[in-house]
Order: structure tokens, then C-alpha cells, then sequence
């Protein structure tokens, strides 16, 4: 059911010298040529038994001027260099028997290092060049959508999910393919179907006729970028599959959690006009989904411009992403999000997102207000906006942008506002200007 790239990416990717954590090592475990460890062993020490012997301890001769002690092996391990190799040295050392009334000496840790500003400062202008670089390519596929590609980009920086919804023909298989073209990392496509089963999502355990032991077969969500087109055809069951992947990044399989490889982020495409067919998505779906986005026709000149580059290529009707470059990879998506996540909020704009959230539970109009997903959705957002535009901190307005995608599928409009013809978003944008934001 899934539909992977056929093609490998011949292009090298653009390299923007980010730094990117690296897991801590155990130098206990690891050496690295050219480097010098040495590792020292503790035991207790006491009278050398066959009962009380420590490992790496071995005994002094009876006939020694010190008979009943061991003597402890130290351990030096050094690295091959260049020109030499060399051994581990074991090396005798005579350790006196601890005394009974000695006290454990205090170590005081090492002070932790404050960061510099200069460096976080470049690392923040290289991300941010990084991500308008990715929005500069992603347009020259997808005509006509900008302010859909910068959110789309501001839930790939908060680390969230899309939910695209727009009448066909309006590119949202496109922008999600363009998006996959531009990143270096696994991508997959899901098909949902009337007949689609959960297991043809998350994968199910096959027996193998050679060994006769059944083994995990991983589905299509073992991915990093996730194509859910048209979610809304599958029935509620499939829909479900999703629910742990989404919000834990892991599935269930056979009675074990299976990890997902990090970052995962699903986009989700679904069409509003037809009703015959297909399956609502239920409130607990629709509440792990960090932004709901639609699109809208383009402008006449953009029209005219997408019929122009169209009209001259190969593929029928298709616009080509082939051309595209590939501007990250897993790694730099994850440095960009932790990057992200560090930028200044002031507490004025924290508790501005929080009212706007829950100013949507008592507001008139509504029946169902938005929840605490949706304050956190509203910092992540701010945050990832603040550096797709260049920003140096969080300001209110990166909170408003925002509000309408993260707010819109989360609240629910009371039936006299439906029957006088209003929109859920034109009684969020009311909401919008009536909720005062700070001034900083």
C-alpha cells in the first residue's frame, strides 16, 4: 500500500554547518585512534579468599613480604597509532587494606560551561537560512501556495502534523512530494482506502516457512515522512492505526513497541466536498494534527504562470519535482527543530497562546473549545515561525499567524452561527481581534 521514490536523489545536498548533538560514548567501551584512555578498576579491598576475590585482582605470593593482600591489576588501554601498534599493559601495584574508619572524599563536579552567545546567535541565522532556502525550492514546484509552504515548514520545525484540505487539483500530493524531495531522509505513501486494514499501516507479524517462527513485517509508518492521501476514504478503524504513531512515536506490534525513527511527521490530505464515501475523521484524530491547512485557487497571475511551466513539460498535467535539490537530511531536520525550541519567549507572549486556547472554551459560538494541545501547538509554532522568518526571539504576531491552523479543526461551531452562514474562521479571526495581545 505504500508508494516509495523510485528514483535516488543524484544531487548532493547543500551543507549549512549546523552543529548536531551526538549521542554521549562511554569511554569505558570506546577508544579513538590517536587518543589515549586509561581505565582503572575499583574493588574492595580486603583479605585475598577464594570466597572475597574481586575480578581483576589477583594474589600475592605466600611467600612475599606481605602475605594474606592481593594486588590489583591496572589496566592501560592505548589506541594504535600510525606507525605502531601496542598491547594493553598489565601492570602489578600493591594496595594497602582499607582502613575501617576512612571517610568517601566529597568530588565536587565539574561547573557546567555557559554557552556563548555568539555561537548560538550563527547557529540560529544558519538554521534560519537553511529553512528559507528549503522554502525558496519548495516553490518552484507548488505555484501559487506560499503562505500554505510556510506552514507547512512551521510544523516540520515544531515537529508536528499536517492536515491538508483543499478540492482536487489544488497540489496537495505535490507539495507533499516536493517536500519529500527536498529531504534527504525515508519517505512513504499510503493510499487510503474503503478496504485498507490497520495492519496494512503499522505491519503484522508473517510466518516464515524456513524457520518456523513468525517475524515482524513493518508497515508503511515506519517512516520519517509520512503521504496519508485522502484519510478521510478509510473507515475509523484505519484511521485509529495512526493514533500511537502520531502522538508516541512508537507502535504496537505483537505485544512490543517498536520506535519510530525520529523525526516522523505525517501529512494528511483529505477533500471537503465530497461526503459520499468516505469517513469523518473522530476529534481524537483530529487533535493530534498540529495544523489543519487549507488551500485555496491561486491568483490569476499565478494561474497563468503554473498553466505556462506546466503546459511546458513532458508529464501531462504533472508538474516535475525532479529538479528539485535535496537541502537536508534526518540530522539537520533535528537541528532545526532543537534550535527552534530555544528561542526567547517572553512570558507576556506564553500566556497570550494560552489565552488565546482558552478563550475558545467559553467563547460564544462554540460548543467545544480547543484543549491543552492546542496552547502547546500555538508556542511550537510561534517558535518555528520566529525562524523561518529571521527572527532573534517569539513575538505576538508569530502567535497569531498561527492560531487559525492550530485553532480551526479543534473547536466546534454552535448550530445558530451555521445556520446564519458563519465559517469557524471568521469567528476565530472576531476572536483574534477582540483577545488583546501584549505589547513588548
Amino acid at each position: 500500500m505504500s508508494d516509495h521514490p523510485t528514483e535516488p536523489s543524484s544531487q548532493q545536498p547543500v551543507e549549512f554547518n549546523i552543529d548536531i548533538p551526538t549521542e554521549p560514548v562511554d569511554q569505558a567501551e570506546h577508544s579513538v585512534a590517536g587518543e589515549e584512555h586509561s581505565t582503572d578498576e575499583q574493588a574492595t579491598v580486603g583479605p585475598a579468599s577464594a570466597g572475597n576475590m574481586p575480578s581483576r585482582l589477583k594474589p600475592v605470593p605466600q611467600d612475599s613480604a606481605s602475605p594474606g593482600r592481593y594486588v590489583l591489576i591496572q589496566k592501560r588501554v592505548i589506541a594504535p597509532a600510525a606507525d605502531e601498534v601496542s598491547a594493553a599493559v598489565d601492570t602489578p601495584v600493591e594496595t594497602e587494606p582499607a582502613s575501617e574508619t576512612s571517610e568517601p572524599v566529597a568530588v565536587e563536579p565539574p561547573a557546567p560551561t555557559a554557552p556563548d552567545p555568539d555561537h548560538q546567535t550563527r547557529q540560529r541565522q544558519r538554521a534560519s537560512h537553511l529553512a528559507q532556502a528549503i522554502r525558496h525550492e519548495l516553490r518552484k514546484a507548488v505555484i501559487g501556495q506560499d503562505a500554505v509552504i510556510d506552514d507547512v515548514l512551521t510544523a516540520l520545525i515544531g515537529g508536528g502534523h499536517v492536515l491538508l484540505e483543499g478540492v482536487p487539483g489544488l497540489g496537495k500530493t505535490l507539495l507533499v512530494r516536493a517536500l519529500a524531495r527536498c529531504f534527504g531522509g525515508d519517505f512513504a505513501r499510503i493510499q487510503f482506502t474503503p478496504d485498507l486494514m490497520p495492519s496494512d499501516v503499522t505491519g503484522h507479524a508473517v510466518y516464515d516457512l524456513q524457520t518456523e517462527q513468525f517475524k515482524l513485517r513493518k508497515g508503511p509508518l515506519f517512516t520519517n515522512l509520512l503521504l496519508a492521501d485522502e484519510i478521510n476514504r478509510a473507515p475509523a478503524k484505519t484511521q485509529a492505526a495512526l493514533l500511537e504513531a502520531m502522538q508516541e512515536r512508537q507502535v504496537t506490534l505483537e505485544g512490543r513497541a517498536l520506535p519510530i525513527a525520529q523525526p516522523f511527521m505525517v501529512l494528511a490530505t483529505q477533500n471537503p466536498i465530497e461526503q459520499e464515501g468516505t469517513y469523518p475523521l473522530p476529534e481524537a484524530e483530529l487533535d493530534r494534527f498540529m495544523l489543519k491547512l487549507r488551500m485555496d485557487y491561486p491568483q490569476a497571475n499565478e494561474e497563468l504562470a503554473m498553466v505556462r511551466q506546466v503546459t511546458r513539460s513532458s508529464r501531462a498535467d504533472m508538474l516535475d519535482v525532479q529538479p528539485l535539490r535535496v537541502l537536508m537530511h534526518a540530522r539537520e531536520v533535528q537541528a532545526l527543530q532543537r534550535i527552534a525550541s530555544e528561542l526567547p519567549l517572553d512570558e507576556q507572549v506564553l500566556d497570550y497562546a494560552v489565552r488565546l486556547a482558552r478563550a475558545t472554551r467559553t467563547w460564544p459560538g462554540f460548543t467545544l473549545g480547543a484543549g491543552p494541545r492546542a496552547s502547546i501547538a500555538l508556542v511550537r509554532g510561534a517558535r518555528a515561525r520566529a525562524l523561518l522568518r529571521g527572527g532573534e526571539f517569539v513575538i505576538p504576531d508569530d502567535v497569531k499567524g498561527c492560531a487559525l491552523a492550530v485553532l480551526r479543526h479543534r473547536v466546534r461551531l454552535s448550530p445558530e452561527l451555521d445556520i446564519e452562514g458563519l465559517s469557524v474562521d471568521q469567528v476565530l479571526r472576531q476572536m483574534l481581534d477582540q483577545v488583546p495581545a501584549p505589547r513588548l
